[in-house]
């Protein structure tokens, strides 16, 4: 978000995934003003500002994520204010946001930026997922100079279980992204198979691709632990304000070559994140960068590490899934 203009390019892309989605009039136009005010923002105000926008047809929902690098919010609490507003925008401030939005959560650190996420769904019906004891959030960034992301990810939520799928086509662009849907094809058609079994018909059904580096993971909030079952270098770390530990998976490329695959059972300690990366971010980033927003929205946290230590150069995914209070 460098120029006044993008401004309208950013509200006319929310317009069209909110017909695309089937949203009424009055969801319609709180979808703009969010943009419109997060938009104009980072226009005005930030450094190196990002906005990006993404459907979720099973929630009936749009997602809205604000990155910038700087200078960040001073008073975190007054800028929520409604009213308040340093640029005179039309929403009339982040309170505004806030409103509008059906979720809403923002952090912010000086002189570090601020990062806000902002869901506005629709009055169709939804599987908003607010019996479940976990929540989840993600972010894909295509490789520079590409139209498509190579990775991809998933989640399925039921109670207090949930199944995550993290997947990294080999290379990036259409071959690449092609092998990843594909990988999660398998996983959408049946979640809750253990990691073990569905790394087994990933790469049965990749052998016609270029292959793909995968991590499956089960959680379980009852039971405190976490499955996992993978190939290649997609990285997971469990992080709570007093532990990290790094969840690796095996070698090979699903498609290509794996051993036998194997499951791993871990604890799942209290208040811990679940992070899972692709090879785009950079792996050694520190645990207490997180501790802001542990307890947070999880997508601010998969925001965060995207900003921070995406490589750059690669497709790069961060999806994150904690319990919820």
């Amino acid at each position: 978000m460098d120029d006044a203009s993008r401004v309208g390019e950013a509200r006319r892309h929310a317009a069209r995934l909110a017909h695309e989605n089937g949203f009424e009039e009055v969801e319609a136009g709180r979808l703009a003003l969010v943009v419109t005010e997060l938009a104009t923002n980072l226009v005005r105000h930030a450094h190196k500002g990002r906005l990006l926008l993404a459907a979720r047809p099973l929630r009936a929902e749009v997602e809205v994520v604000s990155i910038d690098e700087g200078p960040g919010i001073a008073d975190v609490e007054r800028s929520l204010g409604d009213g308040y507003s340093t640029g005179g925008t039309p929403g009339t401030g982040l309170g505004a946001v806030r409103r509008l939005a059906s979720e809403f959560d923002l952090h912010s650190s000086v002189p570090g930026g601020t990062l806000a996420v902002a869901r506005i769904r629709s009055r169709m019906p939804a599987q908003a997922g607010g019996d479940n004891a976990i929540c989840v959030g993600a972010i894909s960034l295509a490789a520079p100079g590409e139209h498509v992301c190579g990775d991809a990810w998933a989640f399925a939520v039921h109670g207090n279980k949930s199944a995550m799928a993290v997947v990294d086509g080999l290379g990036h662009g259409p071959d690449a992204a092609e092998a990843a849907d594909a990988a999660i094809a398998v996983f959408q058609a049946e979640p809750m198979v253990a990691p073990r079994q569905l790394l087994e018909r990933m790469h049965a059904r990749l052998r016609s691709t270029r292959g793909a580096a995968v991590a499956l993971l089960q959680a379980d909030a009852t039971a405190d632990v976490v499955r996992l079952a993978g190939a290649g270098n997609v990285v997971g770390r469990l992080v709570s304000g007093t532990s990290d530990r790094t969840l690796l998976t095996q070698h090979g490329t699903a498609g290509v070559t794996i051993r036998t695959p194997d499951e791993t059972l871990l604890p799942w300690p209290a208040h811990a994140l679940l992070v899972v990366c692709s090879d785009g971010i950079n792996t050694r980033w520190q645990p207490d960068i997180l501790v802001p927003v542990l307890g947070r929205d999880p997508t601010l946290a998969a925001a965060l590490l995207v900003r921070d230590h995406c490589r750059g150069r690669d497709d790069a995914t961060v999806a994150v899934l904690r319990r919820k209070d």
